[in-house]
């Protein structure tokens, strides 16, 4: 399990990579067959366009004729390596350098001053799908090409803060440099079975102003981040509005939640898709805290929380949070236990 306190998925999933690479003879090596379950995604035309020059784990520099697209994401394998496979539901750690397809321009990389890996779980629902498809069933010690389209990416919104226009395609050089399995949820044996899995209060309507937010029918929240510069200040409100008991100070609460940059839109953190999450509400970032206590069980509460009530100056580079970022939160509200 992630908690909100430490954060430990990455999302730079506002970057969708792949991993394939064209070499310069336009030939690859074949990727080896997966010993886990993973979907394997082709070379095509248009990863093969691509040629990388650069040793494995320094930054490298892609060369294809602008514009170049693709209506599917295409991988090609550079540099295959010979440790784990990243299997659906790891958590694969890598370097990445972005590219725009359209122009040719460098966007993004892992691998200058101030640069870190990052940890991307190999799973569509939690990071741009075609950052999934390039990392799936790669193995450990691999360089990957991939040439992402749209659909795959940031759809026809684009991505303002990164360069990237509604039809843009993406290219991604990756190296994979470590695979282990997905964090496990620490089960919690006072925990009532029949627990419900999102909030159950009445819906709300959301202030002016505030992030839309639409449900999956399993209450994945999808948020949808509005063209405007964020609040200063702190802004919690209802979604939904339970009737059960009120969070306290120190009270352990079961919680959903997803949690997205206001600059990128980017869900660098969540608990769907795994089991809910359970901690006290010392142990999270003083607006996440500030969310819970004094709200009722069942509730679904979303927040605007600026980087002084976040993670402040220094950001989560691990999770691709700068300094100034503002983060969104939303939370359904499960279960609280009085603190000890």
């Amino acid at each position: 399990m992630r908690t909100i306190a430490t954060f430990s998925v990455t999302a730079a999933a506002a970057v969708a990579a792949l991993l394939v690479l064209a070499g310069c003879s336009g030939s690859s090596a074949p990727t080896p067959a997966p010993t886990v379950a993973c979907s394997l995604t082709a070379p095509g035309a248009a990863s093969a366009a691509v040629t990388v020059t650069g040793e494995p784990d320094q930054h490298p520099t892609a060369t294809f004729t602008a514009p170049l697209t693709t209506d599917i994401t295409e991988r090609t394998v550079l540099t295959t390596g010979s440790g784990a496979v990243a299997g659906t539901g790891m958590v694969a750690t890598v370097d990445f350098t972005l590219f725009n397809a359209t122009s040719g321009a460098e966007l993004f990389t892992t691998l200058k001053e101030g640069g870190a890996p990052l940890p991307i779980t190999v799973d569509e629902s939690q990071f741009l799908p075609g950052l999934v498809k390039a990392v799936s069933c790669s193995t450990v010690g691999s360089r990957v090409v991939a040439v992402v389209p749209p659909g795959d990416a940031y759809g026809a919104a684009g991505n303002t803060d990164l360069g990237v226009g509604a039809t843009d395609s993406l290219v991604f050089v990756v190296d994979v440099k470590s695979v282990a399995p997905a964090p496990t949820a620490t089960p919690s044996a006072t925990l009532d079975p029949n627990l419900p899995t999102q909030a159950t209060g009445a819906a709300q309507p959301a202030p002016a102003g505030f992030p839309a937010v639409t449900l999956a029918a399993n209450g994945t929240p999808a948020i949808s981040i509005p063209a405007a510069d964020p609040p200063t200040t702190l802004q919690i409100a209802d979604l939904k509005k339970g009737a059960g008991q009120t969070v306290a100070t120190g009270d352990s609460v079961t919680v959903q939640y997803q949690g997205v940059i206001w600059r990128t839109g980017a869900v660098f953190d969540q608990s769907w898709g795994s089991k809910p999450a359970t901690f006290a509400t010392t142990q999270v970032i003083p607006g996440f805290s500030a969310a819970l206590v004094g709200q009722a069980v069942g509730s679904q509460v979303i927040a605007v929380i600026p980087p002084d009530q976040g993670y402040g100056v220094a950001g989560q580079t691990a999770a691709g949070i700068e300094g100034t970022d503002t983060l969104v939160f939303v939370v359904d509200i499960l279960a609280t236990t009085p603190a000890q």
